[in-house]
C-alpha cells in the first residue's frame, strides 16, 4: 500500500530496514519487500509464507534459502504511485548496496522516474536504515527539500553503531557476504565471533570463548558506543557536556530469551541516555536467512538535531 503523501518529498526504503508497518505508515514511508526464496519457492519478505520463524527451520534443516532483490520494476511502480500521489521528490532509502543489489535496482528505478528521486546508500543494514528513513521522513513532513532530507538521512546512518553476534560465520560465508578467510575468524575452537558494519561491510570485530562472555562484551560494546556519541549533540548534562541521547534496538533469530536479556541489561544501564525503551524484537526474514539462527544484533542510533528543513 502506498502512504497518502502528506509532504512534497515521499520517503521509501526497503523490507529489510525492518519497520513495522504501523510505524511506515504512521511516517508516510513506502516500503518496497525483498523476496526470499525458501527451496524452490518465492516469497515476499514480510508474508506469512516468509516470516523468521519459517526461515530459520528451513536453515536447521539444511533446506536451501536464498535472497532476491526486487526488481527495478516494482521499485518504479512505488515511485510511480507516490508521484501520482502528489509527490514532487522522492528519497529511496536502502541497504548497504555492497551487500545488495537493491540499490542498483532502486538506480536503474529511478532513471525512469517521472519526479526526481535521490537514491541514498546508508552503508547499513537492518533497523539502522530504518533509524535513517524515519529522520528523513521527519525533515520531509517539516517541508525539507529533497536534499535536506537525504542529508538527515545519511547523517543518520553515519551515527549508527551496528553490531551483530552469531553462533557461526558459516551462513554469511555461504552468501558471499563475509570471506572465506574472515569466516576463518570464528572457525577455532567453537569461537563466538562478534562482528559489526563497517563501512557497508559486514567485518570481524572480536572473538569470544562462549557465548555468554560473547554477548556480555557485546552490551559493554554497546555502552561504549553510546558514550563515544557524548559531545556531538544532544542536551548538556552535569559536567557541561552533552550528553546524547540514543535510541537503540536489540533483534534476534530463533535467540529470543538472550536477546531480551540483553535488551533489559541495556534499558538498565542506559536508563535516562534512552530516547524511548530499548527496541525488542525478531530479525527481518532476508537478514535473517544470511545469519542464521542464535544470530543477535544490535543497533545504537544517537537521535541527532535532523528536523531542519533547511538542511543547514
Amino acid at each position: 500500500m502506498t502512504p497518502v503523501v502528506a509532504a512534497r518529498v515521499a520517503l521509501v526504503t526497503d523490507s529489510t530496514a525492518m519497520l513495522p508497518p504501523e510505524v511506515a505508515a504512521a511516517a508516510g514511508i513506502a516500503v518496497v519487500p525483498l523476496q526470499v526464496v525458501i527451496g524452490a519457492e518465492v516469497h515476499d519478505e514480510g508474508s506469512p509464507e516468509a516470516t523468521p520463524e519459517v526461515v530459520a527451520a528451513a536453515l536447521r534443516e539444511w533446506t536451501p534459502v536464498s535472497t532476491s532483490r526486487p526488481a527495478p520494476e516494482a521499485i518504479a511502480a512505488v515511485y510511480e504511485r507516490l508521484a501520482g500521489a502528489g509527490a514532487e521528490a522522492i528519497v529511496s532509502v536502502h541497504l548497504s548496496g555492497q551487500m545488495s543489489g537493491t540499490l542498483e535496482s532502486a538506480r536503474l528505478a529511478a532513471s525512469r522516474s517521472r519526479v526526481p528521486v535521490t537514491v541514498v546508500d546508508t552503508a547499513q543494514v537492518g533497523v539502522a536504515t530504518g533509524y535513517a528513513a524515519l529522520s528523513g521522513a521527519a525533515v520531509a513532513a517539516a517541508g525539507g527539500s529533497a536534499e535536506a532530507v537525504a542529508a538527515a538521512v545519511r547523517a543518520r546512518a553515519a551515527a549508527c553503531t551496528s553490531l551483530l553476534y552469531v553462533d557461526t560465520l558459516e551462513y554469511l560465508r555461504r552468501g558471499g557476504r563475509i570471506g572465506a578467510a574472515a569466516a576463518l575468524f570464528g572457525g577455532a575452537l567453537a569461537v563466538k565471533p562478534l562482528l559489526r558494519i563497517d563501512d557497508g561491510k559486514v567485518v570481524p570485530l572480536e572473538r569470544v570463548r562462549t557465548t555468554g562472555r560473547a554477548l556480555a562484551r557485546l552490551e559493554e560494546l554497546a555502552v561504549e558506543a553510546v558514550e563515544g556519541a557524548d559531545g556531538q549533540s544532544g542536551q548538556p548534562g552535569q559536567s557541561g557536556q552533552r550528553v546524547q541521547r540514543v535510541e537503540v534496538t536489540v533483534a534476534h533469530l530463533a535467540n529470543a530469551e538472550r536477546a531480551a536479556s540483553l535488551a533489559e541489561r541495556l534499558a538498565e544501564r542506559l536508563g535516562a541516555r534512552l530516547a524511548g525503551e530499548v527496541a525488542f524484537g525478531e530479525l527481518g526474514a532476508v537478514l535473517g536467512a544470511h545469519v542464521g539462527p542464535g544470530m543477535i544484533a544490535l543497533c545504537v542510533a544517537p537521535v541527532l538535531d535532523d528536523a531542519d528543513p533547511s538542511g543547514d
